[in-house]
């Protein structure tokens, strides 16, 4: 089994997180939070899970991002 207990992204893919920030910020404030191509010209989320699984840091920083914001329940 492959449970990771203490890891707070465990069961919340990359295109759920991604677009509870869209909802949450918008694609505007996304750019401004976290400076990338993808978030600031053309937005898509299909554009943006391209670009984020093919790059490390930029990926880093969403979860980054996602783990520090307060969503309202």
């Amino acid at each position: 089994m492959n449970e990771q207990p203490n890891n707070p992204l465990h069961g919340i893919t990359l295109e759920k997180l991604l677009i509870k920030l869209v909802d949450h910020y918008g694609w505007d404030e996304m750019g401004r939070e976290i400076d990338i191509r993808c978030f600031n010209w053309e937005p898509s989320v299909k554009s943006s899970l391209k670009f984020l699984r093919k790059t490390p840091w930029a990926r880093t920083k969403v979860e980054e991002l996602y783990l520090a914001t307060s969503f309202d329940a």
